[in-house]
Formats: structure tokens, C-alpha cells, sequence
């Protein structure tokens, strides 16, 4: 079991669990939550995880109480990061007292300073990742134009000041993009450490990956690199805001920079997905 202590636990909660969401746990939803702890080899829906309960809050707790320290601190260092990410597309405050001491709560748990600087908004804002192409994406020719097409409606809502619509824009772009390329690279994806598989351990078809599942496999196969890997979790997160209530439920509310900041994710996916290591 993790050797976190009463104090510990509550610094984690202060990041971790929304005060106007009981039993929440940042911002997941039940399907990302589960895919989230999929990476680490977790079965967070399990039965053992249920101990105190069934609010992610509760199966999150249970896990730190019995899983050991390193593990525990490898879940909570991406979470942290995942967290800092979300906050600074959303142009929200991090509470950077409370942020530091997690840190040092992780470093204490893995032994190693594991709590990576992400890549700052300002830094990635200004990386120039060249103009939105498709020419040498290694997908199936038919799909390109409708990625093309789907990314000038990306452009025109930008311009007409539809944030919310570039977001969502800019998610089923890279979803259809990264499943493009699993199918035409199968043996890559399907042989990586974090391919989603059935419960007799066969990996699950294409079609049936969620977009996180894509994302941490196109990271883990090197496709693209772990700065782009979390800022796309990021833009899949907003991307689930499609839904009003999730949207409610977090208080988001997305502006020209959040939506430009989405589409510099989808530029830097891109250029990546198309180089020519693929």
C-alpha cells in the first residue's frame, strides 16, 4: 500500500477533487477516467477499488491505499500534469503552494524527480509547426479531403468567433487523423504496451479505440512526443464538453485562446504524424 500520510492526502485533494463536484475527480468523466488508469495496467472499475464506494473520489482513495508507492506516485505525477495542461489552455490560476507540494509528495513516492516541466502555452504558442497539411499524412487518400474539409470549418468557425465549435472542430480532426494512421501502421499500434485489449487480453479493433487509447499509443510508438501527447489530452478533454452537462459541471468557458491554443495542438499532432519515421 502507498505510505501516504493524512496531510499528504489532503494537499492531493486540493488539486485533485472539485469542491462544487463531490465524489469527482478533476475533470474526468467515467469513460476517461477508466481509460486514464488503463494506461498504468489499472483496473479502476474493479471491485477492489471499490472499498468506500463508487464516486471516482472514493475508487481513487482505495487505490492509494493499496496499490504500492511507486505506482501511486506515477498515477499522481500525470494527473498533476494533466491538471497544470487543462489549467493553463482554460487560462485558469494554478494554486502553485499547493502544486509544489504535491510534487514533492510524488518525488517522495517514485523516488525520482518524475514530475516533469510540461512545455509552457506561450512556448508551444510560438513553435511554428507550418501550415495545416494532409499531403503526407500515411492515411487512406479518401480521407483526406474530408480532414481538409473539416479544417477550413475549423478555420471559418475560428474567425466567426465560435470557440466552442473550433474545439470540437479541432478533436474529431485529430481523432480521425490518428485512427487514419492506425490503419494503415496496424502492426505498430497494435503490438504497443498501452493498445487497449478485450478481457481475454486481444487487442481491440481499430474502430473501437476511444481517442485517449489513440493518443497514449501514438505517444508510446514515439509517433508523436509527450508535450503534444498532453496537450491533446487536453483538447480531448474540451472536446467532451460537447455534451452540456460536463460543460456545466466544469464551469468551462472557451475563448479565442483557448481555441487557438486547440488548433496549434492539432497543427503540432499533424506535422508530427507526417513525418516521415512513420
Amino acid at each position: 500500500m502507498a505510505s501516504l500520510s493524512a496531510t499528504e492526502k489532503k494537499y492531493l485533494g486540493e488539486i485533485l477533487f472539485p469542491k462544487d463536484a463531490l465524489g469527482y475527480v478533476l475533470d474526468f468523466t467515467d469513460p476517461t477516467y477508466s481509460e486514464f488508469f488503463h494506461q498504468f495496467n489499472v483496473d479502476i472499475n474493479s471491485q477492489r477499488y471499490r472499498t468506500y464506494g463508487d464516486s471516482k473520489a472514493k475508487r481513487l482513495r482505495a487505490f492509494w491505499e493499496q496499490d504500492p508507492d511507486n505506482l501511486v506516485g506515477k498515477v499522481l505525477n500525470e494527473m498533476l500534469d494533466l491538471h497544470k495542461v487543462t489549467c493553463e489552455l482554460n487560462n485558469v490560476a494554478l494554486n502553485l503552494p499547493v502544486m509544489e507540494k504535491c510534487a514533492e509528495i510524488v518525488r517522495r513516492l517514485t523516488g525520482i524527480q518524475v514530475v516533469a516541466e510540461p512545455e509552457t502555452i506561450n512556448g508551444f504558442l510560438k513553435k511554428d509547426f507550418g501550415s495545416i497539411s494532409f499531403a503526407k499524412l500515411p492515411v487512406e487518400e479518401s480521407l483526406r479531403p474530408i480532414l481538409k474539409t473539416r479544417l477550413n470549418e475549423a478555420l471559418a468557425t475560428m474567425n466567426a468567433k465560435a470557440h466552442l465549435s473550433t474545439i470540437f472542430m479541432c478533436g474529431s480532426i485529430l481523432e480521425g487523423a490518428l485512427l487514419g494512421v492506425s490503419q494503415s501502421h496496424p502492426s505498430r499500434f497494435n503490438k504497443s504496451r498501452t493498445s487497449p485489449k478485450d478481457d481475454d487480453g486481444k487487442v481491440l479493433p481499430f474502430h473501437k479505440w476511444s481517442l485517449a487509447q489513440l493518443i497514449d499509443t501514438a505517444c508510446d510508438i514515439q509517433l508523436i512526443g509527450l508535450d503534444v501527447k498532453k496537450f491533446s489530452h487536453a483538447l480531448r478533454d474540451f472536446r467532451n464538453y460537447i455534451h452540456p452537462y460536463e460543460q456545466m459541471r466544469s464551469g468551462f468557458s472557451p475563448d479565442a485562446h483557448t481555441a487557438r491554443i486547440c488548433l496549434q495542438v492539432l497543427k503540432a499532432a499533424l506535422a508530427s504524424l507526417s513525418k516521415d519515421r512513420v
